[in-house]
């Protein structure tokens, strides 16, 4: 089975293959727009590996929530390319991959939703994949729930956001900052979707917006201590 996952909810864009459990991952140039690079490092991808799109058997993308327009990247060039060859496509929620890497048994995901606010999304590992517990939400970061037990807290909210990383350190959890989500991560959660009957028509696919309003103008970030 070949999975081909694309990436771009956040600043670090990616695209990777999963061949029967072999993960090959390419990510796109720092400082470049993902609309530009991504279809580019697509073909790369696939040409290296000596295979194309009439040879896969699905197209993961993470859906999101993250970048208002990282997501419609990712999920336009997953209707694409899904839709020329009549594949199914697999949306991959952006925190459960930000999640799946490891083998940590509880995981918090968090990732800077700009605007003062955070993504966040509390996960465990069960046997066939991850489980979210309550619901995805954004919020500001002092105003992020903490699951009940001992978690694993990722992503790069931590970094973004000091206050909130105060006060997960204070609770004794162990933090990565670094993490961000990854195609790979996509592809392999894509590929237990496909083999559990998983899977949706092209024309399906959309993105996960967590926000009623998905953009503010910089004055109106800047006004509620955001970053331009």
């Amino acid at each position: 089975m070949q999975i081909l996952a694309l990436e771009t909810s956040t600043t670090l864009g990616s695209c990777a293959l999963w061949r029967d459990g072999e993960l090959t991952e390419l990510f796109c140039p720092p400082g470049v727009s993902h609309s530009e690079t991504l279809l580019p490092l697509v073909r790369k991808l696939l040409a290296d590996a000596g295979t194309g799109i009439t040879a896969l058997d699905g197209i993961a993308f993470g859906c999101g929530p993250g970048a208002f327009t990282g997501l419609r990247v990712a999920c336009a060039a997953a209707q694409g390319l899904a839709v020329a060859v009549d594949l199914p496509v697999l949306p991959v929620v952006t925190l459960e991959a930000l999640a799946w890497p490891g083998e940590a048994s509880h995981t918090l995901a968090l990732i800077d939703a700009r605007m003062g606010e955070v993504y966040a999304a509390a996960y465990v590992r069960a046997e066939k994949g991850l489980q979210l517990l309550g619901e995805i939400r954004v919020a500001r970061p002092e105003d992020v729930v903490f699951p009940e037990g001992s978690y694993l807290a990722r992503g790069n909210a931590l970094s973004a956001y000091p206050a909130l990383a105060e006060r997960i350190a204070a609770l004794g959890w162990q933090m990565e900052p670094q993490a961000m989500p990854g195609a790979a991560a996509v592809a392999e959660l894509g590929a237990l979707q496909l083999r559990a009957g998983g899977g949706q028509d092209a024309a399906l696919a959309a993105p996960l917006y967590i926000r009623d309003k998905v953009a503010q103008t910089v004055a109106e970030r800047l006004a509620q201590g955001g970053r331009a």
